[in-house]
């Protein structure tokens, strides 16, 4: 779906297809887990189909988002930006978390019906109240200023993939998903295969397979780890599983300041994913009390949930914006739906992974699984990471005459 998604929202109206999705997918949410036990119909084929539906028509979103938030910002400070944003996922586990625990007691349709009403809320709101450029009010696109402190910014944020050694000056108020000047013509919408063979697309969408897999399966296996793990209730497995929300906010802003500072990006989610390693290991022998339990937990999510932001978010716009692709500002959504798609299809073959592992060999090789996982990811990035360090080493000499 995520595969699909990018291309639509490169060629449609996103307003259209955010508020098509997120309301088309409440009301599948709302079939899937209140109404079939109002009727109490229970088959594991309707199930598994209602399922199916529900992740084509939630694959609108992120691709779509991402380009948005393209429109609105321009290279500048995208790092910080984008990994604040980003945020937005692990809040809406948050509040979706409180909101499920909060009715559990009177039934598990109550959880589903609370949430679903909430997205339907959301995606009327999205469909007249969403303006998905700033030239729809009249607005410059972001970075189009083009003199002064506008083009300032883009000389200090030339994007952080391969080619911006030898970017035309000409070409950098580029945004995005924006045509460019008023008086230029509509550039076309770039192929899911060309999209696939700029550079660095399949390896950050390789690497973001491995580290969405160890992700999801924090958001949909933890609070069950807990509970059978240590015994806890099912409501305070909920609420303490928050924090690996809460690190992974915190991580995906620092992390993304911090890369916006070294105008490089592979470098710092190197580290981090090496840090990760670590977290896990000693997360997997975090002893029976919620507090110790609580700060491993988010010192975890820092370390993941923030790479795993970076890389749907920043680096996807990074990607959308290289070189390559500036005479096609509707590239952002296709390279989004691309990474983010890779990593959806790690992230459904590990959960059948962790629940066969820990099925036979128990939840301490599920977390060997996850540091294996982890690693791969920082082996998937190595060309970039190498190149980047490199590019780094080259610049300290230069600054240093400049200076």
């Amino acid at each position: 779906g995520l595969f699909v998604s990018g291309i639509v929202g490169d060629r449609l109206n996103m307003r259209w297809v955010l508020s098509f999705g997120m309301c088309s997918s409440a009301l599948v949410v709302f079939v899937f887990g209140t109404v079939s036990e109002w009727l109490h119909f229970y088959h594991k084929w309707f199930y598994c189909c209602l399922w199916i539906v529900n992740g084509l028509l939630q694959s609108t979103g992120w691709p779509c988002v991402v380009a948005v938030m393209g429109n609105w910002f321009g290279k500048a400070g995208r790092g910080f930006v984008f990994g604040l944003w980003s945020a937005c996922a692990s809040v809406g586990n948050i509040l979706g978390a409180f909101l499920a625990s909060s009715v559990l007691q009177y039934g598990y349709e109550y959880a589903f019906l609370v949430t679903a009403s909430v997205q339907f809320a959301g995606g009327v709101i999205v469909f007249f109240g969403l303006v998905t450029s700033p030239k729809e009010v009249g607005l410059p696109e972001a970075g189009e200023e083009g003199d002064g402190v506008g083009a300032a910014e883009e000389d200090v944020s030339e994007p952080l993939m391969g080619g911006s050694d030898n970017c035309d000056e000409d070409d950098q108020n580029y945004t995005v998903q924006a045509a460019g000047l008023s008086s230029s013509p509509q550039p076309k919408a770039i192929g899911f295969f060309q999209a696939c063979c700029l550079p660095g697309v399949m390896l950050y969408s390789l690497a973001y397979a491995c580290l969405k897999l160890v992700n999801y399966s924090f958001f949909f296996w933890l609070p069950f780890y807990l509970s059978s793990n240590f015994g806890w209730k099912e409501a305070e497995a909920d609420r303490l599983s928050i924090w690996y929300d809460v690190g992974g906010i915190i991580g995906g802003t620092i992390q993304g300041l911090i890369s916006d500072v070294l105008q490089k990006r592979a470098p710092v989610l190197a580290i981090s994913l090496i840090l990760a390693v670590g977290s896990l290991f000693g997360y997997s022998r975090s002893p029976n009390n919620k507090v110790i339990n609580a700060v491993i937990m988010a010192v975890t999510g820092f370390f993941i949930g923030g790479p795993s932001n970076m890389i749907s978010s920043a680096i996807s716009a990074d990607l959308g914006r290289q070189e390559m692709v500036k005479g096609s500002s509707e590239a952002l959504a296709t390279v989004t739906g691309i990474v983010d798609g890779t990593g959806s299809i790690g992230a459904a073959v590990g959960q059948y992974l962790v629940s066969l592992i820990q099925e036979n060999l128990g939840w301490m090789w599920v977390f060997y699984f996850f540091i294996l996982m982890t690693s791969s990811t920082v082996l998937f990035i190595t060309p970039l990471i190498v190149r980047e360090i490199s590019a780094l080493l080259r610049e300290r000499p230069a600054l240093r005459l400049a200076g």
